[in-house]
């Protein structure tokens, strides 16, 4: 393999990490003129490495060369990489920019960036959005944690209008970026451990969305979320602010009016739609629809064509995804429910009784609390799978007629048979991450799709 260490005279742009995200910087920087070179200290995905391989880009696994690294003028990082990590902790010690993707990238381009965070519902939003702007005919790209990368979507395929969906390991290392439109959905206790278990650290990060915004910018956030309202009376922005609520307010852009309709107020116009008329169900996926609504409000998009994929939208895998009907119950797959709010979400749709919940995995700093009134309300049985049941156990005995630990899914499975009746709801909605049994959240919702349809 080439070892030039960029002795060529151009920028040195080092790459750390070989995913998506990453190989997508690695190209646009080579389009750009930097002399590139990737790094992973794990294993890259073959695609990736045919594709790196197809553009000359130099690249390493299974370790960094730390002197070629810090020999770098600039670093992106992959989100998954914490700051802590020991590679980047020099590179900052000595004063290298180290960047994200989703910054490199909005670099080189003009076009709109709709942006989505929080800590629940970044994904259907950002999908729901997509949906509109597509249907509607708008040249729109998909970008951040679903779709493809960003950077490489800048180099390769532009686009007017990117919907990008960004988590806060994403926004850490965002600086200049500027988002036209800044969807923030929530804010919920989840990554505590990568925040040092600091509530205000992860706000922090999530708040950095509304960065850079301008007057000529907005921000649409949800009106009722106590953490973000606290927030918002410590930190100032020159954007649009455009609250949703399920109840009007003052200032309320998005709410349900006294005919039980969808309202979207922008300046100019306003979108009335009958809530029943809204493809996704539930609470939480009404203020996803509100948040979509007025992003494709801002953009105008003709409202009858907002009204149209409000109501013809699919939904998202893994999110309270019906799997099938057995024997009289249902199975909901709702594995994307990786911290306790967007669980308890997925309870507050749930049928007043007769729920056996599957909880577990690798917990991220959890408390329970939250759910636990709905718990008592709803749950008639929780079946905690993972290798390490004890804190789920603690917290709910007592509070639960049933409560069963499993330390693999086909035990999970197995107990849920056991534990419900004709007419009950199974739902995996498990609180927690899935690496202590499975390789990603959509690894365990697909093995518990499979598991359950060969139950019938």
């Amino acid at each position: 393999m080439n070892t030039d260490n960029g002795t060529s005279g151009r920028k040195r742009l080092v790459v750390l990490g070989g995913g998506e995200s990453g190989v997508g910087a690695a190209i646009l920087g080579l389009d750009k003129g930097w002399d590139v070179f990737l790094s992973d200290s794990g294993t890259i995905p073959q695609r990736y490495k045919e594709m790196l391989d197809a553009e000359h880009i130099q690249w390493e696994e299974g370790h960094h060369t730390e002197d070629r690294i810090l020999a770098a003028d600039e670093v992106v990082k992959s989100p998954g990489i914490p700051p802590t990590a020991p590679i980047v902790a020099r590179l900052m010690a000595q004063g290298t920019p180290v960047i994200s993707e989703i910054e490199f990238a909005g670099r080189y381009t003009t076009s709109k960036m709709v942006c989505i965070t929080g800590s629940n519902g970044k994904t259907t939003t950002t999908l729901l959005i997509y949906h509109i702007l597509r249907q509607a005919g708008l040249n729109v790209g998909l970008a951040g944690n679903v779709g493809r990368s960003l950077a490489l979507q800048v180099s390769r395929q532009p686009h007017d209008v990117y919907v990008v969906e960004l988590s806060s390991f994403q926004l850490e290392n965002m600086y200049d970026f500027r988002a036209n439109i800044a969807v923030l959905l929530n804010i919920t206790p989840d990554h505590l451990d990568r925040y040092d278990h600091r509530m205000q650290n992860y706000i922090n990060a999530k708040f950095r969305i509304i960065r850079n915004q301008t007057a000529e910018d907005a921000f649409i956030f949800w009106q009722d979320d106590p953490v973000i309202a606290a927030q918002l009376e410590q930190v100032t922005t020159e954007a649009r602010m455009l609250p949703f609520a399920e109840n009007r307010e003052e200032n309320t852009a998005a709410y349900i009016d006294a005919e039980n309709r969808l309202v979207i107020d922008t300046p100019g116009s306003t979108l009335r739609m009958p809530r029943a008329d809204l493809a996704l169900n539930g609470l939480h996926n009404l203020y996803n629809s509100m948040a979509a609504g007025l992003s494709a409000c801002l953009l105008d998009v003709r409202r009858d064509d907002i009204r149209r994929a409000l109501s013809d939208f699919e939904g998202v895998e893994h999110r309270l995804e019906y799997v099938a009907t057995i024997d009289g119950v249902r199975y909901i797959n709702d594995s994307k429910a990786t911290n306790v709010n967007s669980c308890w979400y997925a309870l507050e749709s749930m049928p007043s009784q007769g729920v056996v919940l599957i909880l577990g995995g690798k917990d991220k700093g959890n408390d329970y609390t939250e759910i636990e009134p709905l718990v008592r309300q709803k749950v008639k049985a929780i079946v905690a799978m993972g290798k390490d049941n004890s804190k789920i156990m603690e917290f709910f005995e007592g509070k639960v007629p049933q409560l069963v630990s499993t330390g693999s899914l086909d035990d999970a499975i197995a107990a849920c048979v056991s534990l419900s009746a004709e007419g009950d709801t199974v739902l995996l909605s498990p609180c927690c991450a899935s690496f202590d049994l499975f390789r990603s959240y959509e690894d365990r919702g697909e093995q518990f799709k499979q598991r359950v349809n060969n139950l019938k």
